[in-house]
């Protein structure tokens, strides 16, 4: 059934050729929306870590409020990384902001400058940001409330709730894009496959016809087709793993060399970071598309 399945291959070298070439085609353009979407997914794991809030204390905090905050602060599902920066870090690091005009700050001593000491945190889920800034309220008033003060802990929180927002749409706009351009390349090359096969199938009409006279099964008569199915796929996704590395080493170097990058400091995946996933998508998207094209092409000639 496998020698039957390559001699078919080569007895139509026109369609198998087209047939090959426009699951490249497809495989390709494939490749290109699922890597864009991979570094998309990426960036957006890096901008995860440096997106979250801060928040200031009031002032005079005790060490063991401190302590009790940042306990019930860590117990929040979705914070990735949580960080005390006391009234001196909140000085220095202003001073630091201010490089040339740091004199401006020379008079301000830890109990007379208006800085706070605060909680820095990063999160792990993007889209539980407003949802852990209500939590952390709840948490300030329940320690307010637990150790008599005469005002709120938590004085303020800041955040970026309208930039994690924005990351957000356009993540699920990318995907849903890479979604919809899957689906239609998987029917564009599963229907050149189904008509290709079609016609080997139908220069061999009375064949399959002799042969279900004299006893062979669907499945005897079936498999050489899907098997030459399966080998376009293979030969499709070796070809366009190959294209991609090329292009995707390519692109990817010039735009990490770009200023753009360089100053938001976002990194982009490597080629090789990708090779093992794109490989397994490529031969199961190659081999999946070779069986339903063989399986639809021979369901006409195979009925009872």
């Amino acid at each position: 059934m496998i020698s039957e399945g390559f001699r078919n291959m080569f007895k139509n070298t026109k369609s198998t050729t087209i047939s090959l070439i426009t699951m490249i085609c497809a495989m390709f353009l494939f490749g290109v929306f699922f890597t864009i979407g991979e570094n998309v997914n990426y960036v957006l794991e890096q901008v995860q870590k440096s997106q979250g809030m801060e928040i200031f204390l009031m002032k005079g905090i005790s060490e063991k409020e401190i302590a009790q905050l940042e306990a019930k602060i860590k117990e929040i599902d979705g914070i990735n990384e949580t960080k005390f920066k006391s009234e001196t870090d909140a000085l220095e690091s202003f001073r630091e902001q201010l490089k040339d005009n740091r004199e401006l700050l020379e008079g301000y001593e830890i109990d007379s400058h208006p800085l706070r000491a605060s909680f820095v945190i990063t999160l792990s889920e993007l889209q539980l940001s407003k949802q852990i800034e209500e939590d952390i309220r709840e948490i300030g008033k329940q320690v307010t409330e637990a150790n008599k003060l005469e005002e709120d802990i938590i004085k303020n929180i800041t955040n970026s709730n309208d930039t994690i927002d924005t990351l957000i749409k356009i993540t699920n706009g990318i995907r849903l894009t890479i979604g919809i351009i899957f689906v239609i390349l998987i029917v564009i090359a599963v229907t050149i496959i189904s008509n290709t096969i079609r016609l080997t199938v139908y220069a061999r009409r009375k064949e399959i016809s002799i042969m279900k006279y004299v006893g062979a099964t669907n499945n005897f008569i079936r498999w050489p087709f899907v098997v030459e199915g399966i080998i376009i796929g293979l030969l499709a996704a070796i070809i366009s793993i190959f294209i991609v590395s090329c292009v995707y080493d390519l692109v990817i170097h010039r735009i990490e060399t770009s200023k753009v990058l360089q100053i938001m400091a976002i990194n982009l995946l490597q080629f090789k970071d990708l090779a093992q996933l794109i490989a397994v998508v490529y031969v199961s998207l190659g081999v999946g598309i070779g069986i339903i094209g063989s399986s639809i092409s021979m369901k006409k000639y195979l009925e009872v």
